[in-house]
């Protein structure tokens, strides 16, 4: 039986689709839905984010009823104490400041820069904000072996744009309170001086930072140093990656992605005083455990990380934030349990089928591109021909038996989970690549694409409606979940991940001529979504160079899932359902997954550091530029969503 998720009552007859596809799909649904008190947006990711955290409460609360010993019984007893950890309010309460208080007077016995260089190099391995970010992954010069790489770190805010832009200076206002709150919970003299060093020292730092546009570019952040001259960057970092790293032959090289940053870090660590630097370290410790501590550290960063900078009224439930704490520290063991649950063998299947047709459209779209030359051409079907797909959950699971959970101990066992993954991490250093690892644990509403290992990636969780209904008709999955598939593949092809041929190296594989027509077509791209402003936020407008590569995957994806979709129909006629066409319930398919109403504050801070466009516009700005919209929904030029022919961009 041919099934359509769509209920046509739920189509808003008073939007032309021609006009707005997003409120014509989505109109009748925002019309009425309220976001919860608790989030800053809701939506399709939402209501299928709500489902998977109700599902892993259920995991975790079975778990917790085994009242195993967690250093005896296992990882069931492991999931069970940290969650009973984080809901044991009486003893948090009680507690008060005493599970950092440790911390802080170690900070406070420093007395040189180098003590304080180590000290948050340990503080690091356990997850606490250090001077610099590390991470381990493969090497884009060479994907066949693993290296250390160093992020830039050490800001509270946002982005860098937050420290110097004059539309937030209320932000850093609000953020210097929350510092002296924190401060003043622990008994901090001057706690409002303490802030006002700590903003200082951190808009120094920021001043050194890449913004988020330039981290976009992986030529610019993949800069190999070898050991011997990391001091030439850096003396401080020194015996900073000893310590991060267990051994400096760990680090014989590694990449530093922003090495403008770590000048910056080792000026400001020669010149500013030792005291301010003593100040900052306290409050990355003050920062990170808030959400562990009783209710005034919580209520504190809330007010300003969840009412201030995302417009949320209310705090979420503690039942919900201790399954994101457990979540956080063994999500492949709830993954495995939520698998078991959850996820049907012939979902699997049906996605490789998904798959198969879209990577065959792609290869059909690429033959034909008529701005591309056949060498450019043959190097891009080279790395189609080469991507890997995983669908589901990974083949062999994390273990989680070294971990050390321990009763009434909720702020060092995130410490030690932290550290648990830290060492997880090194681990991978001078080993083979391990291609079964994933990035997302199966009960992730989400999916990824990663150019050193060219893979395309799609966890369990987001195999459901909207995205993918096993019940329903073609056209209702290809607008959907294969238009996420096109999305991802399309992250291969796209400004950063066309920098990466089909092994994963980061290398020119283009012509000079294939490189600038490329350049050409996604110009204009930028230049359309610079002109959209979100309904919430009137006069702020879209980032498109932040924005590209997202808007190339979400334009790519549908035209190439259009073309899938048609493969699967294998000559024959899409049937009509519900007075729809195929290719009218493919489009509204597309249009339903973008379904989100979202705080004025959010969309806001979304401008400034999301790489994807709002959803309105991920909806009804690619469509604009496919030819197969105007013609499914008799799109003329006096209608809003049309978009002169000349004008319309096609990429891949």
């Amino acid at each position: 039986m041919t099934i359509s998720t769509f209920d046509p009552d739920q189509l808003d007859g008073s939007v032309r689709p021609q006009d707005d596809l997003f409120r014509h799909a989505n109109g009748v649904w925002l019309s009425s839905a309220v976001i919860p008190e608790d989030r800053p947006l809701t939506g399709s990711f939402t209501a299928l984010r709500d489902a998977s955290e109700l599902a892993v409460r259920a995991i975790i609360e079975d778990a917790a009823g085994t009242g195993g010993d967690a250093a005896a019984d296992g990882i069931d007893a492991k999931l069970g104490t940290l969650y009973a950890g984080f809901m044991d309010t009486q003893r948090i309460e009680a507690e008060g400041a005493a599970p950092i208080m440790p911390l802080l007077e170690r900070i406070a016995a420093v007395t040189t820069v180098e003590e304080l260089v180590d000290l948050s190099a340990g503080l690091t391995r356990s997850g606490v904000q250090g001077l610099a970010a590390p991470y381990v992954s493969n090497d884009a010069g060479n994907p066949e072996r693993y290296l250390l790489h160093l992020y830039q770190s050490g800001l509270g805010l946002p982005d860098e744009s937050y420290y110097r832009e004059d539309g937030f200076a209320e932000t850093r206002e609000k953020y210097g309170e929350l510092l002296a709150t924190l401060f003043g919970l622990v008994g901090t003299g001057d706690p409002a001086g303490a802030a006002a060093r700590v903003l200082a020292l951190e808009t120094r730092l920021a001043a050194s930072s890449m913004g988020s546009v330039e981290r976009r570019d992986p030529q610019k952040t993949y800069n190999l140093v070898q050991h011997g001259d990391v001091a030439g960057l850096s003396d401080h970092l020194v015996p900073w990656l000893g310590i991060v790293t267990d051994a400096p032959d760990q680090a014989a090289e590694l990449v530093v992605n922003q090495p403008d940053y770590v000048r910056g870090l080792d000026a400001a660590l020669r010149e500013e005083d030792l005291a301010t630097w003593r100040e900052w370290l306290a409050s990355r410790v003050l920062l990170h455990a808030s959400d562990y501590l009783d209710e005034r550290f919580v209520d504190a960063a809330f007010a300003f990380y969840g009412t201030h900078l995302a417009g949320t009224p209310q705090l979420k439930d503690r039942w919900k934030r201790g399954v994101a704490l457990v979540e956080g520290a063994m999500g492949e063991a709830i993954g495995q349990r939520y698998v078991e649950r959850h996820f049907p063998a012939t979902h699997k299947a049906a996605m490789l089928d998904l798959v198969g047709n879209l990577i065959a459209a792609y290869e059909s779209s690429i033959t034909a591109l008529t701005w591309m030359t056949d060498e450019t051409r043959s190097r891009a079907l080279e790395k189609l021909a080469r991507f890997t797909t995983k669908i589901g959950y990974p083949e062999q699971w994390i273990d989680y038996g070294p971990l050390d959970v321990r009763p009434s101990d909720l702020y060092g066992n995130v410490l030690r989970a932290a550290e648990f993954e830290h060492r997880r991490q090194l681990d991978k250093l001078g080993q083979p690549i391990d291609r079964g690892l994933w990035l997302m644990t199966p009960q992730t509403v989400n999916a990824y694409y990663m150019p050193t290992m060219n893979e395309i990636v799609f966890p369990a969780a987001i195999l459901q409606p909207p995205f993918f209904d096993i019940e329903a008709d073609d056209a209702i999955n290809y607008g959907a979940i294969g238009a996420v598939i096109g999305h991802e593949i399309g992250h291969g092809f796209d400004d950063k991940g066309s920098q990466f041929d089909g092994t994963g190296r980061l290398s020119n594989w283009w012509s000079e001529q294939d490189r600038k027509a490329f350049d050409a077509l996604t110009g204009r791209l930028v230049a359309q979504y610079a002109a959209l402003e979100p309904s919430e936020v009137p006069g702020q407008a879209v980032n498109g160079e932040l924005t590209l590569g997202e808007n190339i995957g979400d334009l790519g994806g549908l035209g190439i899932s259009y073309r899938a979709y048609l493969l699967s129909l294998g000559g024959a006629e899409a049937p009509v359902v519900d007075g729809l066409t195929g290719t009218q319930r493919f489009f509204l398919s597309w249009a339903t997954c973008w379904q989100q109403k979202i705080r004025p504050e959010e969309a806001k801070r979304r401008l400034t550091v999301d790489p994807h466009s709002p959803n309105e516009f991920r909806c009804n700005q690619v469509v604009r530029n496919l030819d197969e919209f105007h013609e499914a929904f008799a799109v003329g030029e006096q209608d809003g969503l049309w978009l002169d022919p000349a004008e319309r961009v096609r990429i891949w």
